[in-house]
C-alpha cells in the first residue's frame, strides 16, 4: 500500500496490486498533461495535472465500489479504471481531442492502444485485471461504468472539486461522500441513487452549469485553444499525416517543442504566441440572440469553420491566417438517466428535480459563437464578420446571462 497526499482529498491510497499501473509510462505520462488544456493563461493557479485527476478519480472509485460492497475483484477493477480513464487523452487535454478524433479516429475513451502495451498489460495481468473489461467500464459498455462513466459518476466529482481548487473559482461545490452515500446498485435497475441524495446530485450540476462560462468555456481558453488547433492543422498539413499519431501521445511540453519547431511558419508563429500570451483577441463573441446556432452545426462537425473564416478575412481585407472562427456545438440539454428510489419505486431524477429546465435554459444562454484576430484588426473583422455571419444587432438585456 501507497499513501499518496492529495490536496483535494486528504491522503489517497494506492493497493500493492496497483503500483506497477501507477508507475506505467502512459500513466506517468499524465504528470505533464494539464488538466484544463490552457486554462493557466486565464487562471495561473491552474497547472495541475491529469495525474492528479487520474489519483483523485482513482480514490473516491474506490469509496464507492467499497459502499457499494462490490467484490475484492470488482473493486480492484473499478479503481484501475479510475487510475487509466484519462491516459488517452492527447496533449493539453480537450483542447486538441477534435483533432486527435479526426487524425487517428479515436478520443481519449477509446484506451485500448495503450491497455495492450507491455508494461501496462503486464501491470494489469499481474492484478489479475482483464484489459477489456476494464476498456468496457471506460468506454461505458459495462454494467459498472456508471461509476466512472456516467450521469454522477466520479470522474465529474473529482475534476469540478480540483478545477474550482486550482483555479479559486468557487463554483464546483460538490459533496463527493453525501453523493457516494447516497448510490445504490442492483444488477437489474443498475447505479441509482437513493432520495435522500437528491440534493447533492442537484448541487453537481449547478456546479458544472456555473463552472462552464467561467472555466471551461472562457473566452480566453477559448481563444487559446482555436490558435493551438490551427496551428496544429498547419503544422500538419506541411508535415504530412503520418506522424498524427505520435503528436497526440506526446506530453505538453514535447507537443509544444515540435510546434515551435514545425516546418509551417504559420503553426511556428501561433505557438510563440501562446508561449508568450500575445494572443488573438476578440472581434465578435454573441450568443443566440443574436445568431441561430442551428445554423452552424453542420460546421461545428465538418471542421467547415476555416471556409467562413477565409471569407470573413477576405471581406475585410486581412491576412486568412489571422482570422480564426470558434463555433462550439450548441448544448443539448442535460438529462440524467439516473434512477432515484422514490417510496420504493425508481423515478428519473429529470422528474424528481425542478432545477433541470432553468439549467438546461442557463446552459444554452451560455453558447458563445466567437471570432477572433489580431488586436489592430478588431473593428475591420467584426464589421466583417457581423456582414458574412448575418449577426443580428443587439438587444437590450434585462436579463444576467452570466
Amino acid at each position: 500500500m501507497k499513501t499518496i497526499k492529495d490536496p483535494v482529498h486528504g491522503h489517497v491510497r494506492v493497493q500493492h496490486e496497483l503500483l506497477p499501473l501507477l508507475d506505467a509510462p502512459p500513466v506517468q505520462r499524465l504528470r505533464y498533461i494539464r488538466q484544463l488544456g490552457f486554462s493557466h493563461l486565464v487562471y495561473p493557479g491552474a497547472n495541475h495535472s491529469r495525474y492528479e485527476h487520474s489519483l483523485g478519480t482513482m480514490h473516491l472509485a474506490g469509496s464507492m465500489a467499497a459502499h457499494l460492497d462490490l467484490s475484492g475483484d470488482e473493486r480492484l477493477l473499478v479503481r484501475a479504471a479510475g487510475l487509466l480513464h484519462d491516459v488517452g487523452h492527447s496533449p493539453f487535454s480537450h483542447a486538441t481531442e477534435s483533432l486527435m478524433q479526426e487524425y487517428c479516429g479515436r478520443g481519449h475513451q477509446d484506451i485500448s492502444h495503450i491497455v495492450g502495451q507491455e508494461r501496462v498489460g503486464e501491470a494489469l495481468d499481474c492484478a489479475g485485471i482483464e484489459p477489456g473489461e476494464l476498456c468496457e467500464i471506460v468506454n461505458g459498455d459495462h454494467p459498472l461504468a456508471g461509476i466512472i462513466h456516467g450521469d454522477l459518476d466520479v470522474d465529474r466529482m473529482d475534476y469540478l472539486m480540483r478545477d474550482a481548487h486550482y483555479t479559486g473559482v468557487p463554483y464546483g461545490t460538490v459533496d463527493p461522500d453525501r453523493l457516494i452515500h447516497s448510490t445504490a446498485y442492483n444488477q437489474e435497475s443498475g447505479l441509482h441513487l437513493r432520495e435522500s441524495g437528491i440534493n447533492s446530485a442537484e448541487s453537481l450540476l449547478i456546479a458544472r452549469t456555473l463552472m462552464r462560462p467561467a472555466v471551461y468555456f472562457h473566452h480566453v481558453s477559448r481563444i487559446a485553444e482555436a490558435m493551438a488547433i490551427f496551428a496544429l492543422k498547419c503544422h500538419i498539413e506541411e508535415s504530412g499525416t503520418t506522424d498524427a499519431a505520435t503528436l497526440f501521445a506526446m506530453d505538453d511540453d514535447a507537443f509544444f517543442s515540435t510546434l515551435l519547431a514545425s516546418s509551417s511558419a504559420i503553426a511556428r508563429d501561433m505557438a510563440e504566441r501562446l508561449k508568450t500570451r500575445r494572443l488573438y483577441k476578440r472581434a465578435l463573441y454573441v450568443g443566440n440572440d443574436r445568431v441561430n446556432p442551428a445554423s452552424y452545426a453542420q460546421e461545428v462537425t465538418s471542421g467547415k469553420g476555416r471556409l467562413i473564416a477565409a471569407e470573413i478575412a477576405d471581406h475585410a481585407g486581412v491576412r486568412e491566417e489571422s482570422v480564426l472562427v470558434d463555433i462550439p456545438a450548441f448544448p443539448s440539454d442535460m438529462r440524467m438517466g439516473v434512477q432515484v428510489e422514490n417510496h420504493h419505486d425508481l423515478t428519473s431524477l429529470d422528474e424528481l428535480s425542478p432545477l433541470m429546465r432553468t439549467l438546461n435554459e442557463t446552459r444554452k444562454l451560455q453558447w458563445r459563437l466567437g471570432v477572433y484576430t489580431l488586436p489592430d484588426q478588431r473593428k475591420m473583422v467584426e464589421d466583417a464578420a457581423s456582414e458574412v455571419l448575418s449577426i443580428k444587432k443587439p438587444t437590450k438585456q434585462y436579463r444576467l446571462i452570466y
